[in-house]
């Protein structure tokens, strides 16, 4: 597994916010984050809640600036600093090589399951016929209903919309996959079914980073987890909360 090169590489990140709101105070999450995800490896980011998981994660994706530090994203024979890439740069990454499952689905409202996971597959290099193969089985595999296919996912319940969710975020061919608690409102079943199409795709050489609060899921999938307790920076604004 360690001997092709680190498809993730996080050295020194720090990140704090600003309370723009609290006439500028700074709040620190974290300092001196290191560490590195390869292929076929599901890394796990561990520590309470709070405790700057989710902005690890975010920043990983080029959603969050960060104060310090690199994180070097591989693409192909190319290594990419996200901390010093532009915006056309991150966009560019997204498609071809950074999938990301977050905890929420933002689609076009009336945009139906089936098109929205299609549109992910395409945006990453496959062709139509491809794209709409693709999402129909990963929506069957995740039991979403056919009858439910053409419908948009806004009238679909919590758990429908987090399997239609997964599938968007699976149907490219990422080699980086971004998990945010995945499996979040999914009863065992689906649990289970998500936790297979996760597995086959580090089995085909995907690196993993991801939160799985559901210990379980994390047991089956993280070959270690990284304790963030250890990176977490101390409040020192007065006043901030904790």
């Amino acid at each position: 597994m360690t001997a092709n090169p680190p498809l993730i590489e996080v050295e020194g990140l720090g990140k704090s916010f600003t309370l723009h709101l609290r006439g500028g105070l700074e709040l620190p999450v974290v300092k001196g984050v290191g560490f590195a995800v390869h292929p076929g490896e599901c890394v796990a980011l561990g520590g309470r809640s709070g405790i700057g998981k989710s902005s690890i994660l975010k920043a990983v994706f080029g959603n969050y600036a960060i104060d310090a530090g690199h994180i070097f994203i591989r693409d192909g024979e190319r290594r990419i600093d996200l901390a010093q890439a532009g915006p056309r740069a991150v966009i560019a990454l997204r498609k071809r090589v950074i999938g990301y499952v977050s905890q929420f689905l933002r689609v076009i409202p009336r945009v139906g399951a089936r098109d929205v996971v299609a549109a992910a597959a395409r945006e990453s290099g496959a062709a139509e016929e491809e794209a709409r193969a693709t999402a129909e089985r990963l929506l069957e595999r995740l039991n979403l209903p056919e009858r439910l296919w053409s419908l948009p996912p806004s009238t679909f319940s919590g758990g429908e919309q987090q399997r239609v969710n997964i599938a968007r975020g699976l149907a490219g061919r990422h080699s980086i996959l971004l998990l945010d608690e995945p499996t979040a409102s999914l009863d065992a079943q689906n649990s289970a079914a998500v936790v297979e199409l996760i597995a086959e795709r580090k089995r085909g050489g995907a690196a993993i980073l991801g939160i799985f609060h559901d210990a379980p899921v994390r047991e089956a999938l993280a070959d270690r987890v990284i304790d963030i307790t250890a990176f977490a920076a101390e409040r020192r604004a007065a006043g901030a909360p904790a």
